[in-house]
């Protein structure tokens, strides 16, 4: 019997371009390959599709970020949007087209803006080509923390208090510090205590993230929001929440059907049990084995964790996901839940929490992969 045919895409020109290749590299190891044909693809970062380039099965974090280059050998992915599943082509040093034959699905691992905000998921649905994970407005609608924030809102689920900032309209050439004194004038009437986290709105990875500690600080304020501003104009500032950040995986394979739950799990910041003042950000995720684990179940108490799981298939539904997403929460001493952030392409490195919390909630990686795949197939 055939293989079923699907293409791996990883990459792309986003911020968390290496982050995907490590995903991509941990999905493609864990592939029944007995039932599915991988097709890698990669997109490097000013957006040219490969195929035939270095095997991303040998990526690890150990060695570096990885990087999507043209190799030698590789070829140009070119597409035929009116032939659908069989409009994907490499072109050959002759500048002839070769088919890739027919693609029965398509798996995007990619995060961050080109990859996990509808834009790759619009040129699919054109194509009329099956793919794993949310739609177009669920994407869309998550990539941006702010308009993610009103969805929830609008269903009745808690989010934390902030303001937005369109950093278009900042005096650029002071690097923002003109703007300093309106900015902590917007805080205090959003009446937002500190401290306060200051973020791209579009963006992933904890990239642009900065903690503001001190009220009134112009310039810290200033400074944070232009730290922000390379990776999207829209920015948020929002008031820090004493709670613990617990996360949850919502699985939905076939749109339509129930989305399911997993035990919620909670990243453990070990340097800060040392007395580090940490957060979770880009190296705590990544690059430094030591600085964080993760623990699924998170320890919490059984109501509170059904509390979670609860909010999150909530806010899934209210984003219209399907698919899969990870959805971060804030747990307070009280027991009270907030949702942070979506993540509606979670990362799947060895050490994210999306496969980490369906494992411990009884569903291999490899079963996990086979389950999305399937749900989308016709």
């Amino acid at each position: 019997m055939a293989k079923t045919r699907i293409v791996v895409m990883y990459g792309g020109k986003a911020d968390e371009h290496s982050i995907s290749c490590i995903s991509a590299a941990g999905v493609l190891r864990a592939f029944d390959e007995e039932r599915f044909e991988p097709i890698p693809v990669g997109i490097t970062k000013k957006g040219q599709w490969i195929v035939g380039g270095e095997d991303p099965r040998g990526w690890n974090m150990a060695e570096g970020l990885p990087v999507v280059e043209k190799t030698a050998g590789a070829r140009d992915v070119v597409l035929d949007v009116a032939l659908g599943q069989d409009g994907f082509f490499a072109r050959n040093e002759d500048g002839t087209l070769e088919s890739l034959g027919h693609i029965d699905a398509v798996l995007p691992v990619l995060h961050g803006p080109y990859g996990e905000d509808g834009t790759i998921q619009g040129l699919l649905e054109m194509m009329n080509v099956p793919y794993v994970g949310c739609g177009v407005l669920a994407s869309a609608a998550c990539m941006d923390k702010h308009y993610t924030k009103v969805l929830l809102k609008a269903a009745g689920i808690p989010v934390a208090p902030g303001i937005t900032v369109d950093a278009r309209t900042l005096d650029l050439d002071s690097k923002f510090a003109a703007n300093g004194d309106d900015l902590v004038a917007q805080v205090e009437a959003a009446g937002l205590e500190y401290p306060l986290f200051v973020k791209p709105s579009r963006a992933g990875s904890s990239f642009g993230v900065t903690k503001v500690e001190h009220a009134g600080d112009a310039a810290e304020l200033a400074a944070a929001v232009y730290a922000a501003y390379p990776h999207d104009w829209r920015i948020l500032i929002e008031q820090g929440i004493d709670a613990r950040e617990i996360e949850c995986a919502v699985l939905c394979p076939k749109a339509g059907d129930e989305p399911k739950a997993s035990w919620p799990g909670e990243i453990v910041l070990d340097k800060r049990a040392g007395g580090d003042d940490q957060f979770y950000d880009f190296d705590s995720k990544y690059m430094d084995a030591s600085a964080s684990h993760v623990e699924v179940p998170a320890n919490l108490p059984d109501d509170v964790l059904e509390r979670v799981r609860d909010t999150a298939v909530k806010a899934f539904k209210a984003v219209d996901g399907t698919g899969l997403s990870r959805v971060d929460t804030f747990v307070t001493a009280d027991g009270d839940v907030m949702v942070n952030e979506i993540n509606t392409m979670p990362g799947f490195t060895p050490i994210s929490m999306y496969p980490k919390a369906w494992e411990a909630t009884g569903v291999t990686y490899t079963d996990l992969i086979t389950t999305l795949i399937e749900g989308v197939l016709r």
